[in-house]
C-alpha cells in the first residue's frame, strides 16, 4: 500500500490518533514493534494558528517513528490551510485531516466527526488543504453522524475527488462515540466501488492479531488503524505483524511487556515531570491486558492508579512481577 510515495508495503497496520495517548515516545515503542505508520494527537488548528504553546509541541517528532503522519482538526477553512501549512513546515510525512472524533468539545463546535453534518464544508476544507501543502493529505472520518445518516459509501468518492492520498473509516457513527461494535460493512463496500482509486484503510476493534487478518480478508482493505487496543499493550503490532506475515504469532515474554510498561513510565516521566508524567500513564496502566484477569488484584491495581511518585510505581510494578509472574 502507498500513500503518495510513501510504500507502507503490504498489510499495513498503523497506530490510530489518540489525544493523550499517541504522544512521541509512545509513537516511538509502537513504531518499534512493528506499526508500519504513526499518528500524532489531534492538533487543533486554531490553537496552532494563535501560537499556544501546548498545542506547538505536539509537532515535535523523532526521524526513528517515520514515516509519521500529523493530524489536525477545526472548521474554519482559513484556519485550516494556515495550521496545514505550519504543519508541513514541521516535516511530517503527511498530515491527516481529522472528521472522526466524536467529543462534544470537538464535534459539538463543528470540527471532527463534527463536519459529518456539513458535507459541503468537509469538502471544501479538505480541497483547500490539499492545494496548500506539498505533502499528501489524508483523510479520517466515521461512517456518518448517526444509523439514520450513514453517508460514507457517497462520501468517499467525493473526498477522492478533493485530491487526498488516503481515506480512514473508524466503522461507527458519531453518534455511537466508542459504544457496540465497530461495523466494517460500509467500509468494505467503499474498498470495492471501482471509483475508488487511492488506499482505503478501516478502524475500529481490531484487538487481537485473528481480528486483523479477519478484517483484511473479508472486507479487502488497504490497511488497518489500531488506537484503543494499543493502549497498555504496545506489543498488539508485534503480534499483529507477525501473524499476518507468517499466520501464526509468537507473544512477547512476559519480562519485555513489563520492560515496555516501564520505558513508558520513564519516558512519560522524562518529558514531563515526575507527577504529570505518572498521570499521563494511568490510563495505559489501568488498560494493560497484562493485568487483566489476576486473581486478588483489586487493591493491588487501587494502588497502581493511586501511586504518585515513580519509586512508589516501580515497587508495587515489582510486587506485581514477583507475585503473579516470578
Amino acid at each position: 500500500m502507498k500513500i503518495g510515495n510513501i510504500d507502507l508495503g503490504e498489510r499495513p497496520v498503523m497506530l490510530a490518533p489518540m489525544e493523550d495517548v499517541t504522544d512521541p515516545s509512545f509513537r516511538l515503542i509502537c513504531h518499534e514493534q512493528g506499526a508500519r505508520m504513526v499518528y500524532t494527537e489531534f492538533v487543533s488548528s486554531e490553537a496552532l494558528v494563535r501560537n499556544i504553546a501546548s498545542t506547538a509541541r505536539k509537532l515535535q517528532i523523532d526521524d526513528r517513528e517515520r514515516p509519521v503522519a500529523i493530524q489536525i482538526y477545526g472548521r474554519e477553512p482559513e484556519a485550516m490551510v494556515e495550521a496545514a501549512r505550519m504543519v508541513e513546515a514541521a516535516g511530517p510525512d503527511l498530515i491527516d485531516i481529522n472528521f472522526g472524533c466524536p467529543v462534544k468539545k470537538v464535534a459539538g463546535k463543528g470540527a471532527g466527526a463534527g463536519m459529518l453534518r456539513d458535507i459541503p464544508k468537509m469538502l471544501s476544507i479538505t480541497e483547500a488543504v490539499v492545494k496548500a501543502v506539498s505533502i499528501p493529505v489524508t483523510v479520517k472520518t466515521r461512517l456518518g453522524w448517526d444509523c439514520e445518516n450513514k453517508v460514507i459509501t457517497d462520501l468517499g468518492p467525493r473526498l477522492q475527488d478533493c485530491g487526498i492520498a488516503a481515506l480512514t473509516v473508524h466503522g461507527r457513527t458519531r453518534s455511537q462515540m466508542y459504544t457496540g461494535e465497530a461495523d466494517w460493512t460500509l467500509i468494505g463496500e467503499l474498498k470495492a466501488d471501482p471509483r475508488m482509486e487511492i488506499p482505503v484503510i478501516g478502524n475500529g476493534d481490531v484487538t487481537t492479531p485473528e481480528r486483523a487478518a479477519e478484517v483484511f480478508e473479508k472486507y479487502g482493505v488497504d490497511g488497518i488503524m489500531i488506537g484503543r487496543g494499543a493502549i497498555g499493550a504496545t506489543w498488539i503490532f508485534h503480534d499483529v505483524t507477525q501473524y499476518l506475515e507468517k499466520g501464526e504469532w509468537t507473544p512477547l515474554p512476559d519480562a519485555e511487556k513489563f520492560s515496555l510498561i516501564r520505558r513508558q513510565i520513564s519516558e512519560s516521566i522524562g518529558r514531563i515531570d515526575e507527577y504529570r508524567g505518572i498521570l499521563h500513564v494511568r490510563r495505559h496502566l489501568a488498560a494493560t491486558p497484562l493485568f487483566k484477569g489476576l486473581p486478588d488484584f483489586r487493591q493491588t491495581r487501587i494502588r497502581l492508579l493511586r501511586a504518585e511518585t515513580a519509586a512508589e510505581l516501580e515497587q508495587i510494578i515489582c510486587e506485581i512481577e514477583e507475585r503473579y509472574f516470578g
